[in-house]
């Protein structure tokens, strides 16, 4: 049963998609890459599967290797093609070949097919996002706790107003703190992480698939810049757990030893 009462009014259905290529240019063949013994693809699959808000959980690739593997272990999983941009392009297709096969889904959240050890309970606070009758794409935010964080590019800035909306995501140090010695900016104000989980209305994936990157996007490698740009609002949900995230296959040595 879910336990966001504001759905009860209707039967809400929700997919979680998880994107998966083979081809990765740090890390060929990741989704398959074994983790004791079990596969990234399989454990994601797993935890998504676990959680309670989800009607149902779809990989989308465009590897036959990767679908087999999937169909192998009892997942459900649809072929999709080569050229998409994104993980958000792929799953734009992903809905629409469920919707020929008669499923309509009122929510799809992007599960990323790195993260072998999501929790479900951070998928549903990002559904739980849609009890705000206005939230079209959701999110999820982190505090960040060490200096290093806000300088490193490969850590996404994120500044949220009161409501939770997003006003902007950077590479850069956000906020910037005019006439303060850097090793001062992490107790000056709360800085606020990324984390790369989205969920969006389904009507509304629709027409983010269909948007052109734009100049900012393109200047901090950041696709949501690409909605922010073009008015739509991102809401996010501050979240105390770390994810961890799997680029090369010096990250999976670092994994094998979990459970």
């Amino acid at each position: 049963m879910p336990k966001f009462m504001a759905f009860s009014k209707k039967q809400i259905r929700v997919v979680g998609i998880i994107p998966a290529r083979y081809a990765s240019t740090r890390f060929p063949g990741k989704p398959l890459a074994l983790i004791n013994g079990i596969s990234m693809i399989e454990r994601v699959y797993r935890q998504a599967d676990a959680c309670a808000d989800i009607t149902t959980v779809v990989v989308a690739t465009d590897d036959q290797r990767i679908f087999e593997h999937v169909s192998g272990f009892g997942g459900r999983v649809v072929m999709t093609a080569e050229h998409h941009r994104s993980g958000t392009d792929r799953l734009g297709e992903a809905i629409q070949i469920l919707k020929k096969q008669g499923e309509v889904f009122d929510i799809a959240v992007n599960i990323q097919g790195d993260e072998p050890f999501i929790r479900p309970e951070q998928i549903s606070k990002v559904i739980g996002l849609f009890n705000k009758p206005e939230t079209e794409i959701a999110t999820l935010i982190k505090l960040i706790e060490t200096s290093e964080d806000i300088f490193n590019p490969n850590v996404v800035k994120v500044v949220a107003d009161a409501k939770g909306k997003a006003l902007l995501f950077s590479r850069s140090s956000i906020p910037y703190f005019r006439g303060v010695p850097e090793v001062d900016w992490l107790f000056k104000c709360q800085h606020f992480k990324h984390i790369g989980i989205y969920a969006y209305l389904t009507s509304t994936l629709s027409k983010l698939v269909e948007l052109k990157p734009v100049p900012l996007e393109e200047a901090e490698s950041l696709e949501q810049l690409r909605w922010l740009w073009h008015g739509y609002a991102i809401y996010t949900e501050i979240t105390d757990i770390e994810t961890t995230g799997v680029d090369t296959p010096d990250d999976l040595s670092k994994l094998t030893n979990n459970p």
